[in-house]
């Protein structure tokens, strides 16, 4: 190797472990899974949360094909997750979890801290 030569880093690399902001625990992966495994779908099909309506403090959780330009991606086992910038920030340090009723309604759950799917 000649001067100013060297191991370079993947600077998208990098920054992609970077922004890992949301940490999944094992009901939410086994949830978004499921809603994703449809044959239909795009292999890309995951959950994506966005900004609610209007500035309105609430997050939007919807079914997306593939995530949107300027999304950050979060995925264990599996399962897809899109945030959209500005809640991947607001979402820093966060655990998203899924409960699924006995009538088959599912509820997601953003709580504080880290407590995801790794033991």
């Amino acid at each position: 190797m000649g001067i100013g030569e060297g191991v370079r880093i993947n600077p998208t690399q990098q920054r992609r472990e970077e922004l890992i902001v949301l940490t999944l625990t094992s009901g939410a992966v086994q949830v978004i899974r499921t809603v994703t495994a449809n044959p239909e779908l795009p292999p890309e099909t995951g959950i994506r949360i966005e900004s609610g309506l209007d500035g309105s403090d609430a997050l939007r959780l919807s079914v997306a094909p593939a995530p949107e330009a300027g999304d950050q991606v979060v995925e264990e086992e599996g399962a897809k997750v899109y945030l959209e910038a500005a809640v991947a920030e607001l979402l820093d340090d966060k655990t998203l979890d899924a409960q699924v009723d006995p009538q088959g309604d599912v509820a997601f759950t953003i709580a504080e801290g880290a407590g995801g799917t790794s033991a």
